[in-house]
């Protein structure tokens, strides 16, 4: 069972006095105690260019995959037969994977790269990894699970369809543990769409958040 780490220090504002765009607070730091109290809250860090202070956000609507409609296209089927699946092998790789630098965003710096990595050690993040059949890691995702909450951080890929066999797999393991679950995506972009993601009202996913932290989680 994960490890539950000294608590948080700060108080954040409540996720429903987020403003446009769904920014709440600038500050606090990213100590295990602080990130999971956000989450439990349904806030989460993302840094904004610019600023030196974190951005704390809660989004208005808020993206989640609907675990019952994710569908695994027969082309999808066709690609996953390619890969192998793993999980929590290689987090700092994928997480690495996630903030290259040659992709759009750049988001994920190196204060988040090592606040995440505590939260592993806590057993609190986890990783699932998609790998060639050479054995170089082709894609995955990462993402923090609290309870029946899982809140996936950011996939990538460097073959194709690989950061969607990973997305797949976590959505198979999370049906399979059964109970009242939650994949959180923050935003859902066209692609996530594509992939079963919807808009939700912040006051629904509040709702859902409350019952998913009773669940316990899928992740040994």
């Amino acid at each position: 069972m994960p490890i539950e780490p000294p608590p948080c220090v700060w108080a954040f504002p409540p996720a429903g006095a987020a403003g446009n765009g769904g920014l709440l607070a600038l500050g606090a730091d990213l100590a295990p105690g602080t990130l999971l109290a956000a989450y439990r809250a349904g806030v989460f860090p993302m840094p904004l260019d610019g600023v030196s202070e974190m951005a704390w956000f809660s989004p208005d609507p808020r993206g989640i995959v609907a675990l019952d409609e994710f569908r695994t296209g027969r082309s999808l089927r066709r690609s996953a037969r390619r890969f192998t699946v793993t999980t929590d092998e290689a987090f700092a790789d994928v997480v690495a994977g996630c903030g290259d630098a040659r992709r759009p965003g750049g988001w994920i710096t190196p204060a988040i790269r090592a606040a995440y990595a505590e939260l592993r050690t806590l057993g609190w993040a986890h990783s699932i990894e998609v790998w060639d059949a050479d054995g170089a890691l082709a894609g995955g995702l990462y993402g923090v699970e609290i309870g029946g909450l899982f809140a996936a951080e950011s996939k990538f890929h460097v073959r194709t369809d690989a950061s969607k066999v990973a997305l797949a797999a976590l959505v198979q393991r999370l049906r399979d543990a059964g109970g009242a679950r939650m994949l959180d995506v923050q935003w859902a972009t066209p692609h996530l769409r594509s992939l079963s993601a919807r808009d939700v009202p912040r006051a629904e996913y509040l709702r859902r958040l409350a019952t998913a932290l009773r669940t316990p989680p899928s992740f040994g």
